[in-house]
């Protein structure tokens, strides 16, 4: 009677963390993040005429997927390290109830639009500056810093600059989009440089 042979191993389940942080630590996902920001700005500037409904909608669209960026992001390799996973967490939520309360009909004002951005923006910059200050080993740290810096200024600009119209907002919003989204997309390449750099595995 011959023996049956042993029934193949089963691959075990991939580890949710570990997918995120793989995905987290592509420079392609910086890249996506760096467009998802940088397309809505070119948009706003592109239509400046449309009606504040209109604004508000790409706004808070950008907010909604900046969340889900930010939350990935965050499980990446660099976000393991110290209380970035915490931070990025953070932010993602932020992001996400921003993009909810911009894109409340009741909100849909002028001063409440600029409250709302003003505020993430102002919040999130000094969260991202605080990583990249705490954490010494961070990639592209310098980028990371300036991004927060940008933030931070870009938050003080909103909230304190006034605009009595939608053509002046989005020009406003806009404009910071598209900064904020260049110095991303130079982070995405830093980080696919760094890479390269160390010879991992992943997407070129």
């Amino acid at each position: 009677m011959t023996a049956s042979p042993d029934p193949t191993p089963e691959r075990a389940p991939a580890d949710p963390q570990e997918v995120l942080a793989d995905i987290g630590s592509s420079w392609l996902w910086a890249l996506g993040f760096a467009l998802a920001t940088l397309v809505p700005g070119i948009l706003v500037l592109v239509w400046p005429d449309e009606t504040l409904h209109v604004l508000a909608v790409i706004i808070g669209l950008h907010l909604l997927a900046v969340g889900v960026f930010r939350f990935v992001t965050a499980f990446s390799r660099d976000g393991e390290r110290g209380s970035g996973r915490v931070t990025g967490v953070l932010v993602a939520l932020v992001a996400v109830l921003a993009g909810v309360l911009v894109l409340r009909h009741p909100l849909q004002t002028i001063a409440a639009l600029s409250l709302v951005v003003g505020v993430y923006w102002l919040l999130v910059g000094l969260m991202t500056a605080f990583v990249a200050i705490a954490d010494r080993d961070l990639t592209h740290r310098g980028l990371a810093m300036a991004v927060g810096t940008l933030g931070v200024v870009a938050g003080i600009v909103v909230l304190g600059y006034p605009v009595e119209s939608a053509v002046a907002l989005a020009r406003l919003l806009g404009l910071w989009l598209v900064l904020l989204g260049v110095f991303e997309l130079a982070m995405a390449f830093a980080l696919r440089a760094a890479i390269r750099r160390s010879g991992a595995v992943g997407p070129r």
